[in-house]
């Protein structure tokens, strides 16, 4: 109070210019952030270091390339979408390719290239025979590394940094993709079961903006119900493919049966996931718009092994209860394709969806079914009216 003169307001304007600068951008229409505090505030610095990360999202969402081996999956809509739209919205490239253009990709790979990188994984996982013939077992082992290195080399000379695949359009390749497309996830790649684009998308915007922090993110699928009374619970998983990233434990390489596909054994990995707070983001194309679907959940441990669903899962509590959350999901209309996510937070996601332009669904410890649709009535007659 005694030195502050005209000097110093002359050079610390933010009351007055912030506010200036902020109608400008108000009146134009531009979506933006706006973070008020002093410079040296941690909560300042937490807010802007979240808002960085959302940033680095945009950034990658411009010029992502999505690359679908053969087509979405029949008769499920929620795999569909506009490509156009997702284009114009978030810079989307999403390209189709005849399942066998990749496939010789994998027929190319050299015998040698297959055993070191079976050779890297006998070394970084345990291996689970299960009763299985030891040079069978690597057989059907050594399919998935040459999918790997043939797949990988595919999107990097075509420059694409997700893929998504079809079990009921799998050409001349000799295993549905597994173990090959957990490690793709693994390095960085997006990817969507069954043709899903959108959410092959989402989980590489999703891992760049993660990069760095502690904890995983991998593409989920909502597998099955648990209602035990006062510990109701949702187990995510996928046949196959679920990101070694949000592993508890070191995984183990097992091989078994697929009914799905229609090929040989495939060889997965399988292990229990992370505890923690995370969220399960999904995107979903309303007809007239596009709609941001996140959950906040906390992930349990997984006391029970599961011998007969040899896959790699998270079990996790839906925020508020699994019953309001599983009806405000389904009334939003969210699919059963998410990315899961223990170090992004709604507020990255809901960022992301504001400078996208997108709308955006949050479901959590306060969500009431009846506010909850009134919310999604309101945003209805909003988006119809083009406000």
């Amino acid at each position: 109070y005694d030195t502050i003169d005209m000097d110093f307001t002359n050079e610390n304007q933010s009351a007055h210019g912030g506010r200036e600068y902020g109608h400008i951008v108000t009146r134009m229409g531009i979506e933006r952030k706006v973070i008020v505090g002093h410079w040296a505030d941690k909560k300042v610095q937490e807010r802007l270091a979240s808002w960085m990360r959302t940033a680095v999202g945009i950034m990658e969402s411009s010029h992502i390339r999505v690359c679908r081996v053969a087509d979405n999956m029949r008769n499920v809509a929620v795999t569909e979408g506009d490509k156009v739209e997702a284009q114009i919205k978030f810079g989307w490239e999403v390209d189709a390719y005849p399942v066998n253009e990749i496939a010789d990709y994998v027929k190319d790979v050299a015998k040698g290239d297959v055993d070191a990188l079976v050779d890297e994984y006998y070394s970084k996982y345990d291996i689970l025979l299960e009763g299985r013939d030891p040079e069978e077992f690597k057989r059907h082992v050594a399919v998935q590394a040459q999918i790997e290195i043939g797949f990988e080399k595919f999107l990097e000379e075509k420059n694409y940094q997700a893929i998504v695949t079809h079990f009921g359009d799998l050409g001349a390749l000799k295993q549905l993709p597994g173990l090959a497309i957990q490690r793709l996830m693994e390095k960085g790649y997006g990817f969507g079961a069954e043709g899903d684009w959108k959410v092959a998308a989402m989980t590489r915007i999703m891992k760049l903006m993660a990069e760095g922090m502690n904890g995983g993110t991998a593409f989920m699928e909502d597998y099955t119900y648990h209602f035990e009374p006062g510990n109701e619970m949702l187990l995510g998983s996928h046949m196959l493919e679920v990101c070694p990233s949000v592993a508890a434990e070191k995984p183990k390489i097992q091989v078994h049966p697929l009914g799905i596909g229609d090929r040989e054994d495939p060889a997965r990995l399988v292990f229990k996931a992370q505890t923690g707070d995370a969220i399960v983001v999904t995107l979903v194309d309303m007809g007239d718009r596009l709609r941001m679907i996140v959950n906040d959940v906390e992930c349990k441990e997984q006391v029970n092994d599961m011998p007969n669903l040899p896959v790699a899962g998270v079990l996790w509590k839906p925020l508020p209860c699994l019953q309001t959350s599983a009806e405000a999901w389904i009334y939003a209309g969210g699919a059963h394709h998410s990315v899961l996510s223990y170090t992004l937070t709604a507020d990255h996601m809901r960022d992301f969806a504001e400078i996208m332009g997108i709308e955006f669904i949050h479901i959590n410890k306060d969500t009431e079914i009846n506010e909850f649709k009134k919310e999604l009535f309101y945003n209805d007659v909003a988006y119809k009216l083009g406000m």
